[in-house]
C-alpha cells in the first residue's frame, strides 16, 4: 500500500503561524528517513517551510522553541534512546526549570532492527519526557491494515509510531509499510494542532 495524499490547500491557508519540529538521532540513516517521511506527511498540510527534520547534533534551537508540535524520534540502543539523543534531552533541562515548552504538543517515534526491540520502552521514555515538560501528547490513533511488510501499523503501536529497519541501506529499510505509517502520522500530527489551534490565529 503507497499512502497518496494531496496537499489541503484550505488546511495550509488555516495554518499559517503553525510549525512542528522533527527531532531525532540516527547513527546511520535509517532513522532519520522515517523523520522525514513524517516531514512529507505534514507538508500535506503545513506550508514546507514550517515543518523541518532537526538532527540532535545540528539542533536550530530557535526553530524547536517557537514550535507548536515537537516530534521526538530515536533509534532504539539497549532498551532505551541512543546516548545522543538523552544528551539531547538532558540539554533541556534549563528549558523545563522554566517550563518553556509548556501547553506544546508532543509525540515520538522509535525505529529498532529487531521486530519488537523494545520499542515500546523508548516511546514510554519519551513520552515521560514531554510530560516533565507539560507537554500534550498525541499517539498514532490507526488500526492496523495486517501485519505484512506493506501494511499501515504492522506492528500495531498506539502510543506513538514503531518502526523496524532490517540489516540495508537507508534507501530499503524501513519497508513500505512503515514508511506509509510515518506519513500518514505526520499528517495525522499536522492535522491534530491545526483542529486545536487556538481561535485567534485561524484565518
Amino acid at each position: 500500500m503507497t499512502i497518496s495524499i494531496s496537499p489541503d490547500s484550505t488546511a495550509i491557508s488555516q495554518a499559517k503561524n503553525l510549525s512542528i519540529a522533527v527531532i531525532y538521532h540516527s547513527n546511520y540513516g535509517h532513522t532519520k528517513r522515517v523523520a522525514e517521511a513524517i516531514v512529507t506527511g505534514a507538508c500535506q498540510q503545513l506550508p514546507a517551510s514550517q515543518v523541518k527534520a532537526v538532527d540532535v547534533h545540528e539542533i536550530d534551537w530557535a526553530f524547536v522553541d517557537q514550535a507548536d508540535l515537537l516530534v521526538f524520534g530515536s533509534a532504539v540502543y539497549m532498551g532505551s534512546v541512543t546516548a545522543e539523543f538523552k544528551t539531547f534531552m538532558d540539554e533541556t533541562s534549563k528549558r523545563w526549570y522554566h517550563r518553556a515548552w509548556e501547553g506544546k504538543w508532543a509525540a515520538a517515534f522509535a525505529n529498532s532492527g529487531g521486530l519488537s526491540g523494545d520499542k515500546l520502552a523508548v516511546l514510554q521514555q519519551i513520552s515521560l519526557y514531554a510530560m516533565q515538560h507539560g507537554t500534550n501528547w498525541i499517539g498514532l490513533p490507526l488500526m492496523p491494515t495486517g501485519h505484512e511488510a506493506h501494511d499501515l501499523n504492522r506492528l500495531s503501536s498506539f502510543l506513538g509510531l514503531m518502526t523496524q529497519s532490517l540489516d540495508g541501506p537507508p534507501e530499503k529499510t524501513p519497508g513500505s509499510g512503515d514508511i506509509d505509517t510515518a506519513i500518514w502520522f505526520g499528517d495525522h500530527l499536522a492535522k491534530t494542532i491545526i483542529k486545536h489551534q487556538p481561535a485567534n490565529t485561524q484565518s
